[in-house]
């Protein structure tokens, strides 16, 4: 049968279907065993129905290992890279049963020159390459639910599978670093103390490592390198049978369900690990080149790289859509995951070479009734020209807000001419988002990611220190992204580490206490360090894996985070569904949101425009919210004052004097390293210390 694509297990055969437009023959491998030199039986494919091969094998089971040899010319210039020398991995393997291993024999032609690429290499690599794995994919799921968090209720925490476990000592040892370690109880306890409903876990589809990383003893930690969008990496997985590598994975969703933890996938549908010309033929280059990838219309030996790896999908292909469309819905309908954040989105959008937002691949996305309910997140760029389109993409989407992270950052390194802007980027980035009709919780808002420094290190160096990546420490962001302290001259060591302290602080209370959605990246949350490095891609090692035997000072840190996100989790004031600005109320219209100037005034529009301010309070009013709760009855929330001081000296503050019968309670100061709930008199003139933030709430008094 033509269909469905991969390898189907009936229960007494297996049903196998590849798509090759100009192949003009297919056939299939089966391997004994992981180490088999050679395959035990190759098999013609001589049905073919819509350019797809397939045939259907009697009596073969799960567990069976399997590749393809697909044969045609081998022109570059035309963009045909066919080479029946090199066994295939299936597009759309559902497990993997062997690695690749690197040698000259894994590329279609004889590595030389800059125009090797045009010979023609007829070296078998059938012992070296990976090897796909019929599965069964049987699963007793019982009465496993999406949790279907709501957007503006939803909190991210971005961890990588193995580095979050790895050197959890409480994590019982066969499981650290595993898909099982994720869904352990010490896990999951540390997710729900940070009131974590959602993880976004790093690639897990099946990546190659690079020959060059290899080589340097290195390897591709991250994982964004893809050779298969369907199979699991095996890498993350406590067995060595392909099919309990599935299951593992299935179970470990199944786990965090139970606790109302989504699980959100990283993934990368913007180029595969085959690279540019010059790279291997692992997959789809040798399945029908011209056909998968992006290649120059004048010159299709060479490929469009919107993604600085050397090759990008051809999205204009309905095979190429169908291809990540059926891996999108496999792994929200047979692994039950509940969203995707998509790796370089603007990538996805190119129908020629501008970035469409109304491209085929939205137009499908949108109408397809499993994945337009899922949770959907866009890196809103690419490295190509116009790729840059954070505030862009269609409703139903959300961003990596970029500007969101540049613009926290400049405000509390103490930047001038922020304060107008970082107003806005804690209030939801309407600018952004309101007039295309999107909500706040279109902005995913981040202070740092996998990519670039930890928030440790955005505080403590100002320079990047990539040495052990072996690439000259020219990789990486070049330009200073790290905060300044402002000291000149001379400074007490412990003085300095006191203000990066502070301003961990504060980096994490904006981000829990802005309108949007948080991402907080694994390890933040207890100063978690590399060192310096701002692109350790390549070190999996003790150097990027969470330590978790922490010092005093960092056990502090985690306090506070915990602090800090449980006042988010229980006031609606930080969960808003719509902008704050003016709305609708008995008695006409009312504020949400009064802004104040150190004097206690409201601001005018001339001093925000101010280059020299770095000070202000942002007064939420947090009577009769815009929700409702789950009997239908509207959500009446405390109101909140916040202040933000980044200027490097302390500001008098004079806060607005309460309603008869409230008063104003201190509840954070990111000054002091312990928090204390104080009840403050009234009139007061507080004390916001330089490179601050200071949360007070609106209290009864009895």
């Amino acid at each position: 049968m033509p269909y469905p694509l991969g390898a189907t297990w009936n229960g007494h055969g297996v049903n196998f279907a590849l798509f090759s437009e100009h192949a003009e023959k297919v056939e299939l491998c089966l391997f004994d065993s992981v180490d088999s030199l050679t395959e035990s039986k190759r098999i013609e494919l001589t049905e073919k129905d819509d350019n797809v091969w397939h045939a259907s094998i009697e009596g073969l089971w799960p567990g069976q290992l399997y590749g393809y040899r697909v044969h045609g010319p081998y022109e570059p210039d035309r963009g045909m890279r066919f080479n029946p020398s090199k066994v295939l991995l299936d597009p759309y393997a559902k497990a993997i049963g062997r690695a690749i291993e690197w040698s000259d024999a894994m590329f279609g032609y004889a590595i030389g020159d800059e125009n090797a690429d045009l010979s023609v290499d007829t070296r078998d690599n059938a012992s070296l390459t990976a090897l796909a794995v019929v599965v069964d994919e049987a699963f007793s799921w019982g009465d496993d639910n999406h949790p279907n968090t709501p957007w503006h209720k939803t909190s991210i925490y971005e961890l990588h599978v193995k580095g979050f476990t790895k050197l959890n000592t409480a994590i019982p040892e066969n499981m650290r670093g595993t898909y099982a370690g994720l869904a352990s109880d010490e896990s999951i306890a540390h997710f729900k103390s940070l009131g974590i409903t959602a993880i976004e876990l790093m690639p897990v589809h099946y990546h190659a490592n690079d020959r060059y990383l290899i080589e340097k003893g290195l390897s591709n930690y991250w994982g964004y390198n893809t050779v298969s969008f369907f199979a699991p990496d095996p890498r993350y997985t406590r067995y060595g049978n392909p099919n309990e590598t599935v299951r593992e994975f299935k179970s470990m969703v199944c786990r965090l369900h139970e606790e109302k933890i989504e699980v959100i996938l990283d993934v990368v549908y913007n180029h595969t690990a085959e690279g540019n010309h010059l790279g291997p033929t692992l997959s789809l280059r040798g399945i029908d080149n011209v056909v998968y990838y992006r290649t120059v219309s004048d010159n299709q030996r060479y490929y469009m790289d919107y993604t600085g790896c050397g090759n990008t999908l051809n999205m204009q292909h309905p095979r190429v859509l169908q291809l990540i469309m059926d891996s999108l819905r496999y792994w929200v309908i047979e692994m039950h995951v509940d969203g995707f954040r998509f790796d370089l989105a603007s990538a996805l959008a190119r129908e020629l070479h501008e970035v469409d937002k109304l491209g085929a691949f939205f137009d499908i996305l949108h109408q397809d009734p499993v994945l337009s309910q899922v949770k959907l997140i866009a890196e809103p760029w690419d490295l190509g020209d116009g790729g840059y389109q954070v505030g862009n993409f269609p409703l139903g989407w959300t961003e990596w807000n970029g500007k969101y992270r540049d613009c926290v950052r400049s405000f509390w390194k103490g930047d001038g001419g922020t304060a107008s802007e970082f107003a806005t980027r804690i209030t939801g980035s309407s600018d952004l988002y309101e007039s295309s009709g999107r909500r706040p919780h279109a902005s995913i808002n981040f202070i740092t990611a996998h990519d670039g420094f930890t928030l440790h290190d955005l505080v403590s160096y100002n320079e990047k220190h990539n040495d052990v990546n072996q690439e000259g420490n020219n990789d990486g962001e070049s330009h200073n992204n790290s905060w300044n302290c402002g000291v000149e001259g001379p400074t007490d060591l412990i003085d300095v580490n006191l203000i990066r302290e502070r301003q961990k602080r504060n980096f994490i209370a904006t981000l829990f206490l802005s309108e949007g959605v948080p991402m907080l990246s694994h390890g933040d949350e207890m100063g978690r360090t590399q060192q310096g490095n701002n692109n350790a891609y390549c070190q999996d090692s003790e150097l990027s894996w969470v330590h978790w035997d922490l010092d005093p000072i960092q056990k502090g840190l985690m306090r506070f985070t915990q602090a800090i996100t449980s006042i988010w989790a229980a006031n609606p004031v930080f969960q808003r569904r719509t902008f704050l600005s003016g709305r609708s109320s008995i008695g006409g219209k009312v504020k949400d949101v009064h802004w104040l100037h150190h004097s206690g005034k409201e601001f005018s529009d001339n001093q925000w425009s101010k280059q020299s301010l770095r000070c202000f309070g942002m007064y939420l009013i947090g009577h009769a919210i815009d929700d409702v709760n789950e009997d239908g009855d509207r959500i009446i929330g405390d109101s909140f004052l916040c202040l933000y001081n980044s200027a490097h000296f302390t500001k008098s503050f004079s806060l607005p004097h309460p309603s008869i019968g409230f008063q104003w309670k201190r509840v954070i100061d990111t000054s002091f390293i312990e928090q204390e709930s104080v009840l403050l008199r009234k009139g007061i003139r507080y004390a916001l210390r330089d490179r601050s933030f200071v949360l007070l709430q609106l209290v009864k008094v009895k």
